[in-house]
């Protein structure tokens, strides 16, 4: 179906799938990332900064819930791509899962966008190859 699909990883409670788009890989957890599913997305996060990829856009418009395990993954994985000279960028974030960013104060860490299109732009714009 998808041929830029890479990977995918799923429980009852998450699927997380995984696509190159050009420097970046966008990654999707759709269901509800907690306690126990939280390794589902860890896992290929850290997989696709081994492979090199440091710019990770993480699309979250099918993210239905996130406790503070979901967040301290994406706040792991953000420490990690920056150190490889990346980052995580979060698009489309639902307004439940907003609220836990904003609660916490995690929205001022990451750079979030309205939609993944936004997210890959940017990244063209970083790398001056787009403008």
């Amino acid at each position: 179906m998808d041929r830029g699909t890479v990977g995918s990883a799923q429980s009852g409670r998450l699927l997380v799938e995984v696509r190159q788009e050009g420097s970046s890989a966008v990654v999707t957890p759709a269901g509800e990332l907690d306690h126990h599913t939280a390794e589902l997305l860890r896992e290929p996060l850290d997989d696709c900064l081994s492979k090199g990829i440091s710019r990770l856009v993480v699309d979250c418009a099918r993210l239905e819930f996130c406790d503070s395990t979901g967040l301290n993954v994406l706040l792991g994985a953000r420490l990690k791509a920056e150190a490889a000279g990346g980052g995580v960028h979060l698009a489309g974030m639902l307004p439940v899962v907003a609220r836990v960013f904003e609660i916490t104060g995690a929205d001022a860490v990451f750079t979030v966008h309205a939609t993944v299109e936004e997210a890959l732009a940017d990244g063209r714009d970083e790398s001056g190859t787009d403008g």
